[in-house]
């Protein structure tokens, strides 16, 4: 399948690209996607959460009152999860929330975002452009030449820029990444996704095998 290239001003360059089918052109599977974003979701928690239990708990361990006679349940420690100020039952405990995701299946979702994306149209492919310095007000001009000032954008650059990362950096509705970062969810959050010319092989390299 062909699609029209741009240039930054959202004008047709006359040229177009070329993209794979086993890419752009298969079968979302929407279970596969699922699982996806839950494991980046997932490694994206701390897991640092903690309460103590009763054996953590500072305090005497003195019996607080004799075993029997008071009329009320035994109590042997002030540190018994029942009083307060006492230890957690079963509290929280630090741990890593990441599971491991098939390679096949991960590139399975990105496959498949990126068909229903196209199908949607919602996949547009510009001219490659650099930044000689951060400017975010020459980065505007482009979202704005491109329709896209007031939509979620998500830009895939064929190496890493560093101008056109900063000047973009402070845009709430626009992210940038490389070719190399491409992740389900950033796919999924943008309504637009621009891929710059030079990172379409490297995509497309990529997902097909």
């Amino acid at each position: 399948m062909e699609v029209v290239v741009l240039n930054i001003k959202g004008q047709e360059t006359g040229r177009t690209v070329s993209l794979d089918e086993a890419v752009f052109g298969v079968e979302p599977s929407t279970h596969t996607v699922y699982l996806e974003v839950k494991q980046y979701l997932a490694a994206q928690r701390q897991g640092t959460h903690k309460a103590k239990e009763r054996a953590e708990i500072a305090g005497s361990t003195r019996k607080i009152k004799k075993q029997k006679g008071t009329g009320t349940a035994r109590a042997g420690s002030i540190k018994s999860p029942v009083f307060r100020g006492g230890g957690r039952i079963f509290g929280p405990r630090p741990r890593n929330y990441s599971f491991k995701l098939n390679k096949s299946q991960k590139k399975l979702a990105k496959r498949s975002v990126l068909s229903q994306k196209l199908a949607d149209n919602e996949i547009r492919v510009i001219e490659n452009f650099v930044f000689e310095a951060p400017k975010t007000k020459e980065f505007i001009q482009i979202l704005t030449d491109l329709g896209l000032e007031n939509k979620k954008s998500l830009f895939v650059l064929g190496e890493s820029n560093n101008n056109v990362y900063l000047s973009s950096r402070n845009l709430k509705r626009t992210k940038v990444i490389t070719n190399a970062e491409l992740n389900v969810y950033d796919l999924i959050n943008a309504s637009e996704i621009i891929f710059l010319e030079g990172s379409l092989a490297s995509v497309q390299e990529n997902l097909s095998k």
